[in-house]
């Protein structure tokens, strides 16, 4: 018998018994088991830790949200289901699944509706200057690419960032008002649960699982199908090794402890097929506040290789996996900032040669680089990589100096992608393409709608929106 899985025939008796089993309590276990608790099915939840949240609770709280919810109608902002699907479908990556993006933007704007439902408050204030959560409880921000090139030109640009009321890191508010609905639906949660194996019968359905309490082994059987929403595997180094090895260099690993794959392998072990395991987001953020999005990022040859007003999340990809990690954010006397987050000062130079010089950049390569910026950005004018006019201006007052955004001194915060090939209703596929009977999953345990291009609030996103569908599919799979 392969690790992860036992057959029904070595399972002398079942502990206890729900038509739903959800393994992993974070948001999008969570919205699981709301979501079957609302068709009358019974449920319990496994959580490994002492309570719910994992991730989640550690997260921003950012929602990926749109289509015209009444939070973008309260703020001033009109948005439309087309808006949003052609922009997903241009930036979250090579070969996107078209399905799932189209069930996502479908159903945002009831799924908003069914999180404020929950409890979880949204203040009606639009937020400018950050691509993330901000400092205070504004409830609209700026989260992805829509506004900056070549998104801007694919799609109408709308904010669609949905934040929790709550001061800088809504994440813990997410999970609170979530876990209180889990709670008021009658799930049954077991908290320090550590799922072990997927039990599967003779004719190969999933049928129940196989937890350790205390060291105690537990069999919990689910008549109509086991949900795993365990998270990523970004705190699994064997995993990275094999699957997404560029991650392992950065910094900080976005993740809490349970993010170490294991609902994926003991998916895998079931015979499930998985998808762009190579893929993560890597965030940079360089640009925080704002006014540094006025400098240029440069590579290991001197050159630019972005818009320098991406999302950070844009910036940390293309920094890692196009230019190997090295970068360097450079600006003048009237454009330098003190940085949100803790980098350093890589050099400081009177001309841009002595600052290439410095750098250990190919000889003329920054002044050169500098010298075709500063001519368009005399005119306002970015015609290179068209960063937004408000943030074009010449690099010319001395002295220059350089942030090191390299990988190996600054922070690259990254979280895997890939995970367990899914249908928009969360059934679990073998390789080709047939459903494992009686196996769902949701959340960063699959592979979802970002599968390289990355947005701030889509884990959160679409976590819970296919964690509700996975939930209504497998309540009516009862047996």
């Amino acid at each position: 018998m392969r690790t992860g899985l036992r057959s029904a025939g070595e399972v002398s008796r079942y502990d206890e018994e729900a038509q739903v089993v959800v393994v992993g309590l974070g948001a999008a276990g969570a919205a699981t088991a709301l979501e079957a608790r609302s068709t009358g099915a019974s449920v319990i939840a496994l959580e490994r830790a002492a309570g719910g949240g994992g991730t989640s609770a550690m997260s921003g709280g950012v929602l990926y949200l749109g289509g015209g919810t009444a939070l973008q109608k309260a703020c001033g902002f009109e948005d439309s289901p087309e808006a949003m699907y052609a922009y997903l479908m241009a930036s979250v990556g090579e070969a996107p699944d078209e399905p799932k993006v189209r069930s996502y933007v479908d159903g945002s704007v009831e799924h908003y509706d069914w999180l404020v439902a929950q409890g979880v408050p949204f203040n009606p204030v639009f937020h400018h200057g950050v691509s993330g959560e901000p400092a205070n409880d504004d409830g609209l921000v700026w989260s992805g690419n829509e506004r900056i090139w070549p998104f801007v030109e694919q799609a109408v640009p709308a904010p669609r960032g949905h934040v929790p009321a709550r001061n800088h890191q809504a994440g813990p508010l997410l999970m609170e008002k979530l876990l209180q609905a889990v709670a008021a639906s009658g799930a049954q949660v077991r908290a320090d649960h550590r799922t072990l194996a997927l039990v599967i019968d003779a004719d190969g359905r999933i049928e129940g699982v196989i937890a350790s309490h205390f060291g105690e082994e537990r069999a919990i059987r689910a008549r109509g199908g086991v949900v795993l929403a365990t998270g990523g595997f970004i705190q699994d180094d064997d995993m990275l090794r094999a699957h997404a090895p560029m991650l392992r260099r950065c910094s900080f690993r976005v993740g809490a402890e349970g993010d170490d794959g294991s609902g994926i392998r003991l998916g895998m072990a079931a015979g499930a097929a998985t998808l762009h395991m190579d893929a993560g987001s890597i965030s940079l953020p360089v640009t925080q506040p704002w006014g540094l999005k006025r400098g240029i990022l440069v590579d290991a040859t001197g050159s630019r290789f972005i818009n320098e007003d991406a999302y950070y999340g844009r910036l940390g990809e293309h920094a890692l996996y196009r230019h190997e990690g090295r970068a360097w954010l450079v600006l003048d006397e009237a454009t330098f900032e003190r940085v949100d987050y803790p980098r350093e000062v890589a050099a400081v130079g009177e001309t841009p040669e002595e600052l290439e010089g410095e750098l250990g950049l190919p000889a003329g390569s920054l002044a050169a680089t500098l010298a075709l910026y500063n001519r368009h950005a005399a005119d306002g004018h970015d015609p290179v990589h068209h960063k937004l006019p408000e943030y074009v201006t010449p690099l010319v007052e001395p002295p220059f100096g350089a942030y090191d955004c390299t990988v190996e001194s600054s922070l690259y915060a990254a979280f895997t992608l890939g995970g367990l090939h899914t249908r928009t209703d969360g059934a679990v596929l073998d390789p080709e393409g047939t459903p494992i009977p009686g196996l769902f999953a949701a959340g960063r345990a699959t592979s979802g709608i970002a599968v390289g291009g990355y947005s701030s609030g889509l884990s959160l996103g679409d976590g819970t929106w296919f964690g509700r569908l996975a939930g209504r599919a497998a309540a009516a799979a009862r047996t």
